[in-house]
């Protein structure tokens, strides 16, 4: 407990530190409590619906039950928000609906409410944003240590991957500028031919946009040997900085 969060816990109820502390256990703690034990369970479930096309009813009880939870979850950290954010009053209050993780709990939560009353127009409205659903993959983010250690590591190397993004999107640029050119007859747009650049420059090549002259073909074959480069260096960043937190953590 460091000393902010010390001088907070004299202010609050016992019953609300015990709540935020099942909430958001220490970070020394290596294995996983029940909560997130059964958060993670829950989530799982609510997105299974999502892998088939009809609408059961079983779907449907476990929908009720799923967001049921999530309510719960959204509530109590509402409620302990001043803990989590470290600040007094209802500033904490305020500000805590408007922070990441609350934005994808909410979302979260929307899709539930067509589930849970049809009757209304509005939900009917409401409706349109059950592809919300898949938000819910998000809220695995404050579950998972292994998740946690790669957010981290993405925040650490944060530099040196935006570099890396930068490269990528200027290498795309240059690749589609350069066949569109040398090959116009293969692309309706330049649009196309960003596309083809991109799945180039990840050596995917669906085949559904290819070019038919020798020198498309040529600079087919160069941007697919540099993207192999390209691609190589945000996985390397992050397997490094995967393996120092480790070390780290051990």
């Amino acid at each position: 407990m460091d000393e902010n969060e010390a001088n907070l816990h004299e202010h609050v109820w016992p019953i609300k530190y015990r709540i935020y502390r099942l909430l958001e256990p220490p970070e020394s703690e290596e294995t996983p409590d029940l909560y997130d034990i059964v958060m993670m369970v829950t989530i799982i479930v609510s997105i299974f619906p999502m892998m088939f096309k009809g609408t059961y009813r079983p779907f449907e009880i476990l929908d009720y039950a799923c967001t049921a939870l999530f309510i719960i979850d959204y509530a109590l950290r509402w409620f302990t928000a001043d803990l989590k954010l470290q600040k007094h009053g209802p500033v904490a209050y305020i500000a805590y609906p408007f922070t990441f993780m609350a934005i994808i709990d909410l979302l979260s939560i929307l899709p539930g409410i067509t589930v849970l009353n049809r009757s209304f127009r509005l939900f009917r409205v409401v409706r349109l944003i059950r592809m919300f659903r898949i938000f819910r993959v998000f809220k695995a983010f404050r579950y998972s240590r292994n998740i946690e250690i790669i957010m981290k590591i993405i925040d650490r190397e944060k530099e040196s991957l935006i570099a890396v993004c930068w490269i990528s999107a200027v290498y795309i640029f240059i690749s589609a500028l350069i066949i569109y050119n040398v090959e116009p007859q293969s692309f309706e747009n330049f649009f196309e031919a960003i596309y083809w650049a991109t799945v180039s420059l990840t050596t995917v090549g669906y085949g559904d946009i290819y070019p038919v002259t020798p020198m498309g073909q040529i600079v087919t074959m160069i941007s697919s040997v540099f993207g192999i480069a390209v691609i190589a260096m945000p996985a390397g960043i992050i397997s490094a900085g995967f393996v120092n937190e480790l070390h780290q953590d051990k």
